[in-house]
């Protein structure tokens, strides 16, 4: 009897103990620089497919990244979505991600568009391009992102500042194209054609663009797809007022990045956290932010936005993404010797 009742409590603390591990099997933690509305509607669908709840946090990506090195392995966090594959490096590099990479993602998501080692996956892509005025500009003066640097341009180019990522991985990857020594000489050649200091994000160099204090302007993708699909109609004017150029069709390819996710290097929860990921990769889940955020699907059979199919197709950069984030000290030591503001 002594031994029965021995085995019996010690089963009782058994399972006295494990409780806590089968409840956080129905959980996935998510740490978002994405805003709340451009991800928070596709857990929602997780969690009504799946039964697996997703608790959610916003914050800037710097901020995450910072948050996620100071809680070390104490963090609650699953999965990490960011934007641009510098910022994804970063996080690499900070030993706070675990490589997750498997055959069902690298059937999906094409090779240039996630880590070499499998540490991120990218979710969608944008491409950073040229706007310019319809008024002032002809398309035939344009051609490469090289062509910026012509004196033609003195005075006509409206570009975010240099602490701007996606200006740090556009400069990376034309030093992995053209080595360091031309690309010093392009950002010098780029500087002295700019109409101002930079300022503002890429909706300002739109509107910059609009109202005539520079002629062309290099942005992301869905930021002219969201200004045209805004509510705000001064917004809606100034996207109108600019036409899309692809540079580098006749060689390379236009300038891309990617939104990326990637699992903690302390992730709790990695099952789910990986058939999120795969959730996300799913046709539906890529269609939704095609139409939502107008940012092109990384899975080949996802249908584009309206707005994504009046630009056109173009010839993409198939450069591995990776690269973006390993060069992005030099390219920042360039911007800063250029006088890159």
């Amino acid at each position: 009897m002594k031994t029965l009742f021995k085995n019996s409590c010690l089963l009782l603390l058994s399972c006295t103990f494990t409780l806590p591990v089968y409840a956080a099997l129905d959980e996935v933690n998510v740490y978002s620089a994405r805003k709340e509305q451009l991800i928070k509607p596709l857990l929602t669908d997780f969690t009504k497919q799946t039964g697996i709840e997703v608790n959610l946090v916003t914050s800037k990506a710097d901020a995450l990244l910072k948050r996620l090195e100071s809680e070390g392995r104490n963090t609650p966090a699953d999965i990490l979505i960011t934007t641009d594959a510098g910022r994804l490096h970063r996080a690499k590099e900070a030993n706070v991600l675990q490589p997750v990479l498997n055959d069902t993602m690298k059937k999906l998501v094409p090779e240039h568009l996630r880590d070499a080692d499998g540490y991120w996956i990218g979710l969608t892509t944008r491409a950073r391009m040229i706007v310019y005025a319809k008024d002032r500009v002809n398309p035939s003066e344009l051609s490469t992102y090289e062509d910026l640097a012509n004196p033609k341009w003195k005075k006509r180019i409206c570009i975010r500042s240099s602490n701007n990522i996606y200006n740090q991985s556009l400069v990376a990857s034309m030093i992995a194209h053209k080595g360091e020594k031309a690309t010093e000489a392009w950002v010098n050649g780029l500087v002295k054609n700019m109409a101002r200091k930079p300022k503002g994000g890429d909706r300002d160099q739109i509107k910059a663009v609009a109202a005539g204090q520079c002629d062309i302007a290099v942005v992301n993708t869905y930021y002219l797809g969201q200004m045209l699909n805004s509510n705000d109609p001064k917004q809606v004017k100034a996207a109108q007022e600019v036409a899309v150029f692809w540079p580098n069709q006749s060689d390379r390819g236009t300038h891309i990045n990617v939104s990326g996710i990637a699992v903690t290097k302390a992730a709790k929860n990695k099952d789910n956290a990986i058939q999120l990921i795969e959730f996300l990769l799913s046709k539906d889940a890529q269609n939704w932010y095609a139409e939502a955020n107008n940012e092109y699907p990384v899975i080949a059979d996802a249908d584009w936005s309206e707005t994504l199919k009046s630009w056109g197709t173009f010839h993409s950069d198939g450069l591995n993404l990776t690269q973006l984030g390993e060069l992005n000290s030099k390219a920042i030591r360039i911007m800063d010797r250029a006088g890159w503001r």
